[in-house]
């Protein structure tokens, strides 16, 4: 069984003497995004030019070795600048959607990393050296799991044929371009796209849409492999121009706002002929056996982006009602308790069907209603169940470390912690938590530590040198811890070194 999710408690982040966790954009980065856009702009977004070939010469531009290098810097700074979601059953279920797309992919070099950005706007990016971002409200978008498989196997394809590579290669002949530049538009865009858009209306005078945008030619080439990545991984090929088609007919309810997706993959009604054109052409898979997965992310997550909570609650109970939708009444159960409803909640919950009511995630949002209760022995009792029932599940582990943080099991939740984090050490909220945790454990080394990582994974390197420092001040440092510190700090340095020069 997938591993199930937990419903997030809202801390703030670490702060060293009132600093915020927030990275401001770098000067040198937002020089190389000017520079980058007006060299697309000029260059690559109104031009058709033959696609290059991936040679020699282009690896001399930027190697794969480079182009992974240079994505974990920038995956540095994106977790520094943009909010991260931090709900594990979101996290979980798209990185299990994407390494189900991934082994039917053309990618060669697989080391991918996935960044779930907390926004509610339609948005996915993939950046070189195996970043893959998905917005949460792309999911809300979406009416199918093939549907939202079909933009992770888009960006897939970018990634395989490296079309950012080739914008280097056809930008190398008028001016040198940096990738440090096409990086730093996507961050703009990925962290505050209306921020970053704005900025650059101002300075570059309607070069903005121009900035990210791929060429036609390398469009139309991720959509067809893309689609074929799409079949083969089981799904139905006229997912795609399906999600070309509601994404079009969305723009119009933006106005001069459209989707920040919109404005770097621009559709067309020739676009779309052209998807259900290579979709017919291509075998329809049977349909895959429908699992409660992806109702049940999709209407956590609109729930969370709900502007209107009590609204959307009379919605939901009106669906549930009306067909006994099985997510509506899921949804009339998040939304009831996120208003403090408990007793509709529970009424909600009981209302599912065996095989809803049954799944560890549901049983999970049953520990939120305990705990939202102050039941704390039951929900106490109720977390050790579920870890023992699941004990690989990444996000019942983790409701099951806050848990007992919640109860006062403090060294049980920090040694959970601790393995979260070995085992996804690029997860900077795990690094959060085992700092929280920590602290109320009295290991104040083990804090300092955490909290190191946790400043190197968001870019934040003068704080993480900081808390060097501090480590080094505490009493009773043996030998080992010393020259831990010694060797942390140095690897710091490098990487603040590293990023100066390659971001810069």
């Amino acid at each position: 069984m997938k591993n199930c999710m937990r419903r997030t408690v809202t801390q703030k982040r670490p702060e060293d003497n009132g600093i915020s966790h927030r990275l401001p954009l770098r000067k040198g980065l937002m020089t190389a995004l000017l520079t980058a856009s007006v060299l697309i702009s000029t260059s690559g977004a109104h031009a058709e030019p033959a696609l290059p070939v991936l040679t020699d010469a282009t690896s001399s531009i930027i190697t794969l070795e480079d182009e992974h290098r240079l994505g974990r810097n920038w995956a540095r700074i994106l977790r520094g600048q943009a909010p991260l979601l931090s709900d594990p059953i979101v996290k979980q279920y798209l990185s299990d959607l994407l390494w189900q797309v991934v082994p039917n992919s053309a990618l060669t070099d697989r080391r991918l990393e996935l960044i779930v950005l907390d926004k509610a706007s339609f948005n996915a990016f993939a950046v070189p050296g195996g970043i893959v971002g998905i917005h949460g409200g792309l999911i809300t978008a979406s009416e199918s799991e093939a549907e939202l498989a079909s933009v992770i196997a888009h960006e897939l394809a970018h990634l395989s044929q490296r079309h950012y590579a080739q914008q280097l290669e056809e930008n190398r002949r008028n001016r040198p371009l940096m990738l440090a530049g096409v990086l730093a538009s996507i961050l703009v865009a990925a962290a505050d796209g209306q921020a970053g858009t704005a900025a650059l209306s101002s300075t570059l005078g309607g070069a903005a849409q121009a900035q990210l945008a791929f060429s036609r030619r390398n469009e139309q080439e991720a959509d067809r492999i893309g689609m074929q990545t799409l079949s083969a991984s089981g799904y139905d090929p006229y997912a795609m121009p399906r999600m070309f088609e509601r994404l079009q007919k969305s723009y119009r309810f933006y106005g001069q706002k459209p989707p920040e997706f919109l404005l770097t993959h621009p559709v067309t009604e020739s676009r779309i002929a052209d998807s259900l054109n290579r979709a017919s052409s291509l075998p329809r898979p049977a349909p895959l056996q429908q699992s409660l997965l992806y109702p049940l992310v999709r209407t956590r997550l609109l729930v969370h982006y709900a502007q209107d909570l009590p609204r959307l609650l009379e919605q939901f109970t009106a669906i549930a009602d009306g067909n006994a939708a099985p997510q509506a009444r899921y949804g009339e159960a998040l939304a009831a308790l996120a208003l403090n409803r408990f007793d509709t909640a529970q009424a909600a919950l009981d209302a599912l069907p065996a095989q809803w009511r049954k799944h560890p995630y549901v049983r999970l949002t049953e520990l939120d209603l305990l705990l939202a209760r102050q039941q704390f022995d039951a929900g106490w009792a109720l977390a050790r169940e579920l870890r023992a029932l699941y004990p690989d599940s990444m996000p019942v582990r983790y409701r099951f470390a806050l848990t007992a943080r919640q109860v006062g099991e403090y060294r049980l939740a920090a040694e959970t912690f601790q393995a979260l984090t070995s085992e996804y050490p690029t997860d900077a909220d795990f690094w959060f938590q085992l700092a929280e945790t920590e602290g109320l454990n009295g290991r104040i080394n083990a804090v300092h530590l955490a909290r190191i990582e946790y400043f190197m994974l968001t870019g934040q390197l003068d704080l993480a040198l900081r808390q060097v420092q501090f480590a080094s001040r505490e009493k009773e440092l043996t030998e080992i811890d010393k020259a831990r510190l010694t060797q942390k700090e140095q690897e710091i340095r490098a990487l603040r070194q590293q990023m100066k020069e390659d971001l810069s």
